[in-house]
């Protein structure tokens, strides 16, 4: 609240009063509230910091000599601290004039204080330049730029210079230039054509009072009836005929100069009162944004509650979509357990019933051959002298030899169909690595035949520790794959390695590989890349179900092979069981 419209509410301005001297702040006090104003008093510049925290007064009155922090370092403070930055400030102190007194107005002002005034210059004085200070209100009929135009970042002020010296007049708009503002010149009579111009709002009109008809004041009071109207500058009068200063602030000046005011105090003036306006102007402006945001805030939380909503409509729909999903997707999971779970039973009965009923007759034959070779080996010196008989009996020796090597052949076929069959042995038990892979290469000879070539390069431990369907049916499945994969000649590398407790078992092809799209489903259960009739999409399912059983994983990438190809990691834990 500025303190015209506190006085109209019927309320005193509150002042706070910043001096150690406990006579000099009675004596203060007392002139204060003489004249309306309600005052506060802190004793240094940390207890006014502390002050500030609460609610802001209406104008700041600072000794210049402070304990502790003095009166400069307590203005740079508050103008630091965005919520406080465009109080008002008067600053006192007790030279009076002089080079100190020129030098502390100088640091005073440079520090952010809005005016300055000796302790000795009087009760007048002060009471003109504390009026002064609070007859434009916080905001009140000040234009400026809209918070959202390109203007409301940084900017040079704009100064409107009045002077009918035409020399003079140069000077001082030099002068003022000299700080980077945007200076105009006009003389009186065009004085409140430019003031009234459209455009840019003017931050301050500085008029030079010497030689202006009725001193200057009639146009004094024509720029304040535009400011009430809604201008927002500020008046600045530098006195030429040095009669007491109270006639041009009660025309509408914020601040007046002696007319030997050197060009040092001019500048020094000026820029002290273009800045509090420059600072409102910026608060208004983080005001109005902080506004925008609060209410981007409001839309944002309107928006939110009503997309809760409609998850909350769709909600149960979600649910009853996900359960359903999860139960199709334990259906299909089932579904291929079971599914393989009958086909590896059925085949384990067929191979077992195929491999007993072969093994009888091969050890009937082989027992027989036996006999027929060692009959053969009788017969031979009794023939020794017929030489016709001796090339049949060589010929009919050589013949048994081959039937054995092939009954031999056949006898180990049936010993690996037997080991295959055995997946039902509950428990983990010891499996010899490499004669698994061995048996499962021959199990796939009519997949392999002459135009693949598999390398082992098997560095791992011959025994590990799991279940045979680990091996049989998990390596099994991904050889075979690989060997459908490759068109034509090709190569196959089955490799083991130990690597951080964990047994490695990597299966490379020189197929085409596995493109990356289809990599996250080649182990769903029913999916394939095969010909219809070509295969059933069990094999990778039922091995990934394999190895998790195991406490490992299964994955898939490229292999090293220059051209391509897809390579299969499968680890287990060394000493892991099913």
């Amino acid at each position: 609240m500025s303190a015209e419209t506190a006085w109209e509410a019927g309320e005193a301005p509150r002042i706070l009063l910043v001096e150690d001297s406990e006579t000099q702040a009675l004596q203060l006090r007392r002139m204060l509230e003489g004249e309306g104003f309600s005052v506060s008093r802190a004793g240094s510049g940390e207890a006014a910091l502390e002050a500030l925290n609460g609610p802001l007064p209406a104008l700041v009155i600072a000794d210049h000599h402070l304990p502790g922090i003095n009166g400069d370092e307590l203005v740079r403070r508050i103008r630091l601290n965005v919520r406080a930055r465009a109080l008002p400030v008067l600053m006192l102190t007790d030279a009076e004039g002089g080079a100190d007194g020129g030098d502390l107005e100088r640091r005073g002002l440079e520090s952010g204080a809005d005016a300055y005034a000796p302790k000795s210059a009087g009760r007048e004085i002060i009471l003109l330049r504390l009026r002064a200070l609070l007859r434009r209100g916080e905001g009140e009929g000040e234009a400026g730029p809209s918070p959202d135009s390109p203007g409301a970042g940084f900017r040079r002020a704009r100064l409107l210079l009045v002077d009918d010296g035409r020399t003079h007049r140069l000077w001082l708009g030099g002068l003022l230039a000299a700080d980077g503002d945007r200076v105009e010149s006009v003389d009186s009579a065009g004085a409140e054509a430019a003031a009234d111009r459209p455009g840019d709002p003017w931050d301050g009109v500085v008029v030079n009072l010497s030689g202006l008809p009725g001193g200057g004041l009639d146009l004094l009071r024509g720029l304040e009836a535009r400011r009430q109207a809604g201008a927002g500058f500020r008046i600045v009068a530098i006195d030429g005929s040095r009669p007491a200063p109270a006639a041009a602030f009660e025309a509408g000046a914020d601040d007046v100069l002696p007319a030997e005011a050197g060009a040092e105090a001019i500048r020094l003036r000026v820029r002290a009162l273009v800045r509090r306006k420059l600072l409102r102007e910026e608060n208004r402006r983080i005001e109005s944004a902080m506004r925008e945001r609060l209410r981007e805030v409001e839309r944002a939380r309107a928006e939110a509650a009503s997309a809760e909503a409609r998850a909350a409509l769709s909600g149960a729909l979600a649910r009853a979509n996900a359960e359903l999903e999860s139960a199709n997707r334990a259906l299909r999971d089932t579904q291929g357990k079971l599914v393989q779970a009958a086909k590896m039973a059925s085949l384990g009965e067929l191979v077992a019933g195929i491999a007993h009923e072969i093994n009888n007759p091969l050890a009937f034959i082989l027992a027989h051959q036996g006999t027929v070779s060692r009959l053969l080996a009788q017969v031979a010196p009794r023939v020794a002298g017929d030489a016709e008989a001796a090339r049949a009996l060589e010929k009919a020796t050589a013949r048994a030899d081959s039937m054995a090597m092939g009954l031999r052949r056949i006898q180990d076929l049936v010993g690996n169909l037997r080991k295959f069959s055995r997946l039902d042995e509950a428990g983990a038990q010891e499996v010899d690595v490499p004669e698994a892979i061995g048996t499962i290469l021959v199990l796939l000879t009519h997949k392999l035949s002459d135009r693949i070539v598999v390398e082992r390069d098997l560095a791992a431990p011959r025994v590990l520790r799991g279940s045979p369907a680990l091996l049989n049916q998990v390596v099994m499945n991904v050889v075979g794959n690989a060997a459908d994969a490759i068109e034509g000649h090709g190569r196959i590398r089955l490799a083991t390695r130990e690597e951080g407790g964990d047994y490695v078992i990597e299966v490379s092809d020189t197929g085409p590989g596995v493109p990356e799209p289809i990599r996250a489903r080649i182990f769903e259960p029913f999916f394939t890349t095969k010909p219809v009739g070509a295969g059933t999409g069990l094999g990778l399912s039922i091995a990934y179900a394999v190895v998790e059983a195991h406490g490992g994983s299964i994955a898939v990438d490229d292999a090293a092979w220059e051209g391509g190809g897809a390579r299969f990691t499968i680890r287990v834990p060394r000493e892991g069981a099913p």
